[in-house]
């Protein structure tokens, strides 16, 4: 029984070193190889930092295009979506106002042609990412918010439109804090 308990207690002492010790220094060397060494890639504009590449964040002014809602109000230390169903009343009714809400700075836009992604918030609440098709959406909004002609806003879209990874998994997709920053250095 004494060897037992030895062997349990050295095997864990190991395993301890091992997984809470190694194992996340090993992590840590790893991220540091990646982008942004492990901290982020950031984007900067004007020569200050605005932002991360995979975070969204909320713009809500005339003038840049909006993003997916986020249940967490960007919060990237507490992602997560907002764990209601499609059949809650209450995630309806925060649909619904969000579907009126861009209604309403959109007029002439029906509502069978407004991307759910406009309306309802991703599973982690952070996506900075939006499709072609709902910025296209938002064009005439910024172009007389701006008073910059539609058609160079629309190549603006095309240029900072990411085709699909390795040209075959995932969507088009378009990254609105680089878009917009991009939008903020038309002037």
């Amino acid at each position: 029984m004494k060897k037992n308990i030895i062997i349990s207690l050295k095997l864990t002492i190991v395993m301890l070193v091992l997984l809470a010790g190694l194992f996340p220094l090993l992590i840590a060397g790893v991220g540091k190889l990646a982008p942004g060494g492990g901290e982020g890639v950031t984007l900067t504009a004007q020569g200050r930092v605005v932002g991360y590449e995979n975070v969204g964040q909320d713009f809500h002014s005339l003038i840049y295009f909006w993003g997916r809602p986020s249940a967490v109000a960007y919060n990237a230390s507490g992602s997560s979506g907002s764990n209601k169903g499609p059949s809650n009343p209450d995630y309806l009714a925060i649909v619904q106002a969000r579907i009126d809400t861009f209604l309403v700075y959109h007029p002439g836009l029906d509502k069978s042609n407004l991307p759910a992604e406009l309306v309802t918030a991703s599973g982690s609440g952070l996506d900075p990412h939006i499709s072609p098709a709902s910025a296209q959406i938002q064009v005439n909004r910024i172009a007389e918010a701006r008073n910059i002609p539609a058609d160079r806003i629309r190549s603006l879209v095309k240029e900072y439109t990411e085709p699909p990874f390795l040209g075959i998994f995932g969507p088009e997709k378009i990254n609105v804090l680089k878009l917009n920053i991009a939008l903020d250095q038309l002037h």
